[in-house]
């Protein structure tokens, strides 16, 4: 990390980049933004929004399974938890009975619920409330190192799987003619998205992590023109609205996660204003 701090010392020679904490948290951004942007595409055009919302909102819980176990490192029980969760959900959409929205909404709230009462019978629901706006601000250097491996692993993912992802949650029977594992793919990218909730929530926040998940995949699909330019795109306006945010949280003294977010959706209406007025130029 000395070696990155040093570099990172030369490159920004500017007053917020002095603080190692800073250093840390610029850092995770460079590596968090790219996860949401790449996953993002995904949850956007297959409608899953709600999913990895209702994702988020089951943290609660995974953080009350732990202090019910003795478990001192909440990421554990969060993830066993959420991968968990992920899976019900799916099984339970694959059965057709109600609609997606419905049974996502179901799982959402009830996660939700749950892990408030559990906290505040168990281990004090106040104790645990940061998890709820997240503060990136106090990632570890030995966090950025899982940050990094996790990127490897999401882009080995998409260079493999991205095509299938899409088609499967375009249309499942078009995918299934095409000879692509439906069941399998569906649950694979379910639990992509439980790892990287789950991994991130204690940066990012449960209230908001699902926007910097949606947020710059929507602003994507307002100036793309093709498949490639849409992930480009999307981890390009990811990028961009999480090291300005930072920065600008930084000067405003205001929470880094909730100023990314602002301008995420700040990209999103310029986007969507600049596409309106170019339709009306070729009118």
């Amino acid at each position: 990390m000395d070696i990155l701090y040093s570099v990172l010392d030369t490159l920004l020679p500017f007053d917020w980049a002095e603080y190692a904490f800073m250093k840390n948290a610029l850092l995770a951004v460079w590596l968090i933004t790219p996860l949401f942007g790449l996953v993002g595409t995904v949850v956007v055009s297959n409608r899953m929004s709600f999913f990895s919302d209702a994702l988020g909102h089951c943290a609660l819980t995974g953080i009350a399974v732990g202090v019910m176990m003795g478990i001192d490192n909440y990421m554990i029980s969060m993830l066993g938890f959420a991968l968990l969760f992920a899976l019900l959900i799916s099984a339970v959409l694959e059965t057709g009975t109600s609609s997606s929205d419905t049974v996502i909404g179901v799982f959402s709230s009830t996660g939700m619920a749950l892990g408030i009462v559990l906290l505040s019978a168990f281990g004090g629901f106040s104790k645990y409330s940061s998890y709820l706006v997240g503060d990136i601000l106090t990632v570890q250097p030995e966090e950025i190192l899982l940050l990094f491996l996790l990127l490897l692993a999401v882009i080995l993912l998409w260079i493999f799987f991205y095509n299938p992802l899409l088609l499967t949650g375009l249309n499942e029977d078009l995918a299934a003619g095409k000879n692509i594992r439906v069941r399998f793919v569906s649950r694979l990218f379910s639990v992509v998205v439980a790892v990287i909730v789950t991994v991130s929530i204690k940066w990012v926040g449960i209230l908001i992590i699902n926007s910097l998940l949606v947020l710059p995949a929507a602003t994507a699909r307002n100036v793309a023109r093709s498949s490639r330019s849409y992930l480009f795109f999307s981890v390009l306006f990811s990028m961009v609205a999480g090291i300005s945010g930072l920065i600008l949280s930084y000067y405003l003294g205001t929470s880094a996660g909730g100023t990314i977010v602002l301008i995420s959706a700040l990209l999103f209406f310029l986007s969507w204003i600049g596409g309106k007025w170019a339709g009306r130029a070729r009118r």
